[in-house]
């Protein structure tokens, strides 16, 4: 599968099977994603994978019965944290960037595409879910004070082929400047 394929094919999956994910075939699909880019080379993404009772508690975190759905469907949930105060700084505290410290949840959405492209090339779908209380989940995965919750995935084998959705074309997306 080339890169192109992988991303033109790939859908965000909200039906699976109940065939549960082998921790190793996980393990290959993080090992993979940790090669997204980050800022300044921090790698500041961590992965929680949640599965049994505790997937079905996070599943009622949500701010969307959508999301509780897709959640409770999947065998695995997968929780994107970033370590906090890293990306964007300079050593010294200060930001290298006008942006703040909202350059780590590009970082973590660059790795949580690459996680869902590497899922995807293993045959195993995902969606990237943002609706979800915050503080709520963060308590109920314990995290530490560093730690931030950006996004949580569910993945597991695809229980449905959507098809792709109408996309703009390129005149609607790139402009040239000179």
């Amino acid at each position: 599968m080339t890169a192109s394929e992988c991303i033109k094919n790939r859908r965000s999956i909200r039906k699976f099977t109940n065939q549960s994910i082998s921790h190793e075939l996980l393990a290959q699909v993080v090992d993979t994603a940790s090669y997204a880019p980050s800022w300044k080379n921090t790698q500041i993404t961590r992965y929680i994978a949640v599965e049994g009772d505790k997937k079905a508690a996070l599943a009622k975190c949500t701010d969307w019965s959508g999301n509780t759905a897709i959640m409770d469907s999947a065998p695995m949930v997968v929780a994107v944290t970033l370590i906090k105060g890293r990306c964007g700084y300079e050593r010294d505290g200060s930001f290298s960037t006008s942006k703040g410290d909202h350059w780590q949840m590009y970082d973590a959405g660059i790795a949580s595409e690459a996680f869902c492209l590497a899922a995807y090339e293993q045959g195993l779908g995902t969606v990237i879910m943002g609706l979800f209380k915050e503080e709520e989940a963060a308590k109920l995965l314990e995290l530490p004070e560093d730690r931030e919750l950006a996004a949580l995935i569910a993945i597991g084998y695809p229980d449905e082929s959507p098809a792709a959705p109408k996309r703009k074309t390129v005149e609607e997306l790139l402009s040239y400047q000179s």
